[in-house]
């Protein structure tokens, strides 16, 4: 058990970052046509604002969400007077919001696509996989929160937050952090960190580009003259 847990928590992350960032690398300069979210709205518009509010806001605050809370060191918590505590409470209330957003979002899309059947007739397997794939891990994350209820000291946080940043700076020590936690984060942690694998075979390499427009902002202006 003590090899199994450190290759899923010690070596496992870097193997799915490896793949994460090669894969979509080698995805965008051999398969350019393919790097799209591959839009469904000419085919059927039937709550799709909905579905894609409420999903994209609430994936894109869980993913904000862990990376400050993992990633933060704890004594910036406590340098402006946060306890553990504090930090479990939030990262509960916040992550349910966020959490419950996003699953409402992304059944209304799975409904939308898989009831229609000019949707159905275009999804593809990858479709398939990606959607249902987060659908599982956002449930097994929702389900955490009834067990984080009942470590309110923010003990388990703590432990989180050293195994992530251990895992960030490349420490082998990383795994040995999170052994004695319960089986459903680890879990979660796991499913987490398979979806970055998933990630450059799936139409989910679009979220780059989106990452990518914020250079626009430093772009001059283009001027338009008429002829």
């Amino acid at each position: 058990m003590n090899y199994l847990n450190q290759f899923a928590f010690g070596i496992y992350p870097y193997i799915a970052l490896a793949i994460f960032l090669l894969g979509s690398l080698i995805r965008f300069d051999r398969e350019q046509y393919s790097w799209k979210s591959e839009s469904s709205q000419t085919l059927h518009r039937g709550s799709l604002r909905l579905g894609n509010i409420l999903f994209h806001v609430g994936i894109l605050g869980l993913f904000f969400g862990h990376a400050v809370g993992l990633l933060t060191p704890y004594a910036f918590w406590t340098a402006i007077g946060i306890s553990s505590a504090d930090k479990q409470l939030f990262a509960i209330v916040a992550g349910g919001i966020m959490g419950t957003m996003c699953l409402v979002g992304i059944l209304i899309l799975l409904h939308r696509r898989f009831t229609n059947d000019r949707l159905r007739a275009v999804t593809t397997f990858k479709d398939k996989v990606v959607l249902l794939w987060i659908l599982a891990t956002l449930l097994v994350g929702l389900s955490t929160i009834f067990t984080s209820s009942g470590h309110m000291d923010g003990s388990l946080m703590v432990q989180f937050m050293n195994w992530a940043q251990r895992i960030a700076t490349f420490r082998g020590d990383a795994a040995s952090y999170i052994a004695d936690v319960p089986a459903l984060f680890k879990l979660h942690l796991f499913m987490g960190m398979s979806l970055f694998v998933i990630f450059p075979f799936t139409r989910l390499v679009h979220v780059w580009s989106g990452f990518g427009t914020v250079a626009y902002l430093g772009r001059a202006y283009q001027l338009v003259r008429p002829r």
